[in-house]
């Protein structure tokens, strides 16, 4: 059970414009609690405009210890921070922020370790695979740059802004690991198909590859919490595909933004 909060409650924010869609504030509220520490996680809707005073002011809140960063504000949070990992610096954003000893904001991004945490607790593992990857943002950035760490062949990236995608396959591939390609939506030959863009989150959105290309036997995952399973896992699941949602996909995530909000340490 999460305590009630006291003036001596810690206070992390989760940003994000829209924010009814995620699940992060209970999860993470008691995972601080089964920690001992008196802190919560509250959601806040915060429009793009007015994200730059907004974070001025937070600084200021003496009992504000952390900040997660959903969709749209990972790049814009990343600007914001006086320090980050070599990982969020690679991708240029972040979806964690905590008070540095100096009092300025220290991110990291780890949407790409929940992503591959969530395919590993499905058995499957992505080193060796060809990846087919739908989107190059701030969570699709890091999604790619944790598939080329985890050990993949091949990852092809598709994306609806061409000059953003060519920038992350350029960068991938000067880490000497995995090759990264440009792709389209053909899934055709790919061991695994990941989601990350928010196709799916309203409806009649377009499903993010020509599921009729997909084999039985790929591996498929998505960023998207709300529906709980997307149209493009529910057609996954239609082929026989294994799947895992964005809601796998964050209770992977979990325990590393409670470790990492909590601690001075960054996680690796």
């Amino acid at each position: 059970m999460i305590p009630a909060p006291t003036g001596a409650t810690r206070l992390h924010i989760i940003i994000g414009d829209p924010i009814a869609q995620v699940r992060a504030p209970a999860g993470v509220s008691q995972a601080f609690a089964e920690q001992g520490s008196d802190a919560i996680l509250v959601p806040v809707q915060v429009a793009p405009g007015d994200l730059a005073d907004f974070l001025a002011a937070m600084t200021r809140v003496r009992n504000l210890d952390g900040i997660v960063a959903t969709i749209p504000h990972k790049f814009a949070c990343y600007r914001a921070c006086a320090t980050a990992t070599e990982r969020a610096q690679f991708i240029g954003a972040v979806n964690l922020m905590r008070r540095g000893e100096s009092g300025g904001w220290h991110g990291d991004m780890v949407d790409g370790l929940g992503f591959v945490g969530a395919a590993k607790a499905k058995d499957f593992d992505p080193a060796g695979c060809r990846a087919l990857q739908i989107g190059a943002g701030g969570a699709g950035s890091a999604i790619a740059l944790a598939l080329i760490d985890a050990g993949v062949r091949e990852l092809a990236i598709h994306d609806s802004d061409p000059g953003r995608r060519d920038v992350l396959i350029a960068r991938l591939n000067e880490r000497g690991k995995g090759r990264a390609v440009v792709a389209g939506t053909d899934a055709s030959g790919f061991d695994l198909v990941a989601n990350a863009t928010p196709a799916g989150m309203q409806p009649g959105d377009p499903l993010p590859v020509d599921m009729a290309t997909v084999s039985p036997s790929a591996y498929c995952g998505c960023v998207i919490t709300r529906p709980e399973v997307s149209p493009f896992i529910a057609a996954a699941r239609q082929r026989g595909c294994l799947t895992a949602t964005g809601t796998d996909m964050y209770r992977a995530l979990e325990r590393v933004m409670v470790d990492f909000l909590l601690s001075k340490e960054a996680p690796s």
